[in-house]
Parts: C-alpha cells; sequence; structure tokens
C-alpha cells in the first residue's frame, strides 16, 4: 500500500451507521500492509474504508445485495446513474408520502437498476442513515424529516474512479476468506457485537449476525493466518470480544465517538477494539 498521499478526505456517496471514516487512520496505522497488493473487505458497508486506503486492488464483499448492486452500477455506469439519481431530489421528493410510496416501490421492484435508484432515495431521505430489512426482506426504515437532503454528486464520482480496483460480490464473509492469498490483508467490519445483551440490533440484509458468526469470523481470521494472511477485525470491547479475541497477536482500543443506542439523540463515547491475526 502507497503511503504517499493522505486519501482520508474521500467520503462515502452513502449515509451508513457504523461507517469507519472517522477512524480510518487508526485502522491504516493497525493494519499490517507493507508489501500487500489487495485489500479484502468481508464487510464493505459503505466503503469508507476501502476509498482511503490506497491498494492496488480491492475485493469488496457484503451481504446486501442491494448495495453491491448498487456499487457495480456507479462502478460502471456512474454518468447515467448519478443523472438518473439526481432527479429524486428535486420537486415534491422530500415529504413523507413520496417517501413512503417510493419506500414501497422499492420493496416491490425486482429491477435492479432501478432498486438502486430507490436505494439511494432512501439511503439519504430515510431515518439517521438506517438500513434495516424486515424478516420478508422489505427495507423498513421510516422517513428522516431532513430539511435538504444531500445529493452525493462528487462522491458518486469519487466512488467510481477508486471503484475501477475493485471487484464487489455479495456474499457471506466465508466468500471473502476463501479467496485471499499471500498478497492479500483483510479488515473486518462485522455487525458489532451488542453492549447492552438484552437490546441486540444488528439486524441487516434481513438476518441477524449473531454470536456464533462472530466466533466462525475469528476462525475465519486464524485459518488465514496460517496461509500467511493478516486480519484485523473492528468491534464493540465487552466482556464477550475479550474473551473472543483473546487469543489475536495484538489488539488495540479506541474510544469512538457514535450513536450508542437506537435512538439518534442517544451519543456517548464507546470502547472499541481492533483484533490483528498476524498472517
Amino acid at each position: 500500500m502507497s503511503n504517499s498521499r493522505s486519501l482520508t478526505s474521500r467520503k462515502s456517496p452513502l449515509k451508513w451507521a457504523g461507517g469507519k471514516k472517522r477512524i480510518v487512520e487508526e485502522i491504516k496505522a493497525n493494519l499490517p500492509s507493507s508489501g500487500k497488493k489487495r485489500l479484502i473487505e468481508p464487510f464493505v458497508g459503505g466503503g469508507s474504508v476501502f476509498l482511503n486506503l490506497d491498494f492496488d486492488e480491492y475485493l469488496l464483499i457484503d451481504t446486501n445485495v442491494d448495495l453491491i448492486n448498487l456499487f457495480n452500477i456507479i462502478k460502471n455506469d456512474s454518468e447515467r446513474f448519478i443523472k438518473d439519481a439526481e432527479s429524486f431530489f428535486v420537486g415534491n421528493h422530500n415529504e413523507s408520502g413520496r417517501y413512503y410510496d417510493i419506500r414501497r416501490q422499492f420493496n416491490e421492484s425486482t429491477d435492479p437498476y432501478e432498486r438502486s435508484l430507490f436505494f439511494v432515495y432512501l439511503n439519504r431521505h430515510g431515518y439517521n442513515g438506517l438500513c434495516r430489512y424486515n424478516q420478508k426482506g422489505g427495507f423498513n426504515v421510516p422517513f428522516g424529516r431532513y430539511k435538504h437532503p444531500y445529493f452525493p454528486r462528487n462522491e458518486f464520482l469519487e466512488f467510481s474512479r477508486v471503484a475501477q480496483k475493485a471487484i464487489f460480490q455479495c456474499g457471506d464473509f466465508e466468500e471473502a476468506f476463501s479467496q485471499a492469498s499471500k498478497n492479500d490483508v483483510v479488515y473486518c467490519d462485522p455487525p458489532y457485537s451488542p453492549i447492552n445483551r438484552t437490546s441486540n440490533f444488528t439486524a441487516y440484509a434481513g438476518n441477524s449476525f449473531t454470536d456464533d458468526d462472530q466466533r466462525r469470523l475469528v476462525s475465519c481470521a486464524e485459518l488465514a493466518k496460517q496461509k500467511g494472511v493478516s486480519t484485523l477485525i473492528s468491534n464493540h470491547y465487552t466482556d464477550f470480544t475479550k474473551v473472543l479475541y483473546k487469543d489475536a497477536d495484538r489488539i488495540s482500543l479506541l474510544s469512538v465517538q457514535r450513536n450508542i443506542s437506537c435512538k439518534g439523540s442517544v451519543r456517548g463515547k464507546s470502547k472499541e477494539v481492533m483484533a490483528l491475526y498476524s498472517g
């Protein structure tokens, strides 16, 4: 990875709860990238990490098919998509009735391009940047009531430029690890283990990320280590994750300002951990 220039000014075109824009420098400091050509992210999310880390190639995976379809469209057809998406940010689109009408159309649509247009609209007009689906796969985030939702034209253009070096795939994180080799380094930003075990909110892409999934991720990191591939994992620092990462090669702790409940008005510092499995 090249360190010849600062890249941390790049912003994701999406609002993304739990995005890593604020701690990219800490991730960079903890990620052993020397001599590595490709960054693998099994949980790409809004994309703030890969956008701000300069590698020759990226393999970016997520379980959310709408997210991956959108990213591939931005990569391959950005000019048309930006023009079409911007039309949803003018006129009477920033109204509650219109929002719920588009949300209904999104849930009924099966066309990837149309769903991607709706996805960007819902992302910027919905509440608190959430991406949440019910058990039937229906997007169910309420209207956000923002005065002037921002259309990220420049962010889309920059994303498209960087994405030319990326492969976007939809799948489980094990699919990402199965493709890893010694020229790669892996950064994992899974749905976080809950701070409050009685109010777990990890619903994403129509499913949930369980304690067993957290353990399965560590097993993948340990297997990758045996192949000479280093993996860095972020998570909340809790009693559960203290035990979960007890065999990591290095533990780094940091305090991060973020929403720590589903209520956007409840904000505070939460302690996070970065666990490195050094290959």
